[in-house]
């Protein structure tokens, strides 16, 4: 059995900011967003945590080409650094481990701001890392707080604002689910999608005395109204996915039928003759699922 090739060598190296070259520009404006920021922000609190990737050096120049990391390159000039951790890789080529990336699920970045503050981390040291208010870091800290644990299973691998979470823990545990499931079978975690839900269910589903505030402009009725019509929504769109398997199989089956109907050369005279319109019909299914196909 042959051994695995290292891409990299095992230990980053302390290599002179003036000896990295970076292999492409960063877009104009990059620099005053907030993602640039809260790398500064980071690097002045608990200094550089992931090191950057460069290519071997180059004999000529003498420098190495940056293969990832650009932008804390630049925070590290910014803040006036004159070396950093580098990984060197063991050849010239320009993929990265980072090419490949999992963004850090919401529930995630939660439990881990619990994790950093039940071992003594301080959510104003934590703000201060990531450029954020302190506000921010505790309605992160208490983001799943009143959500029961069936909903908080459907989150886990998602993206969503904590307001989401303010709207599903006005509702009960029953209600939580069924609104959870609604999102993800839509992909839609937005907050305007989880107040509308929140809306829209009814007031024995709802927690005692969070009743959401009435909308303008909304009379009692009209409330009434779009609450049915987004239960009577929600029902369909279950069936519809329930469904949609058996449905799309049934498709292909009777598609399959016509196709073999159509190609009998009997058949078809006699439609002709016969049931012109139908022929024609049939026909329009034909082309139809076959450009879906």
């Amino acid at each position: 059995m042959t051994d695995v090739a290292l891409a990299f060598l095992p230990k980053p190296m302390s290599i002179a900011l003036a000896r990295i070259l970076p292999s492409h520009k960063l877009p104009s404006g990059l620099l005053q967003t907030q993602k640039f920021k809260q790398i500064c922000a980071s690097i002045q609190a608990i200094g550089m945590i992931e090191p950057l990737s460069i290519a071997p050096v180059d004999r000529k120049t003498g420098q190495h080409c940056l293969l990832d990391g650009h932008l804390r390159l630049e925070a590290l000039r910014s803040l006036g650094h004159q070396e950093a951790p580098c990984l060197v890789a063991t050849n010239d080529e320009s993929y990265t481990y980072n090419n490949r990336v999992n963004r850090l699920s919401t529930v995630q970045e939660h439990l881990m701001i619990r994790r950093a503050v039940e071992r003594g981390v301080s959510p104003e040291r934590l703000a201060r890392s990531l450029c954020v208010d302190v506000r921010q870091i505790t309605k992160k800290m208490s983001m799943l707080d009143g959500i029961c644990e069936e909903a908080i299973a459907m989150m886990k691998d998602r993206q969503f604002s904590t307001e989401v979470s303010s709207a599903l823990r006005k509702m009960k545990p029953a209600r939580q689910v069924e609104c959870m499931q609604l999102m993800v079978s839509a992909n839609n975690t937005t907050i305007s999608y989880a107040q509308a839900m929140l809306a829209a269910t009814a007031a024995d589903m709802l927690v005692q005395g969070r009743r959401p505030a009435k909308r303008r402009g909304a009379s009692q009725e009209q409330m009434a109204c779009m609450e049915r019509e987004m239960s009577n929504l929600q029902d369909q769109y279950r069936m519809a996915e329930n469904t949609y398997g058996e449905d799309i199989l049934n498709l292909v089956v009777v598609r399959g039928y016509i196709v073999k109907l159509l190609d009998n050369a009997a058949v078809r005279r006699y439609l002709e003759k016969r049931e012109a319109q139908v022929l024609e019909q049939l026909a329009q299914i034909v082309r139809m699922t076959s450009m879906e196909l």
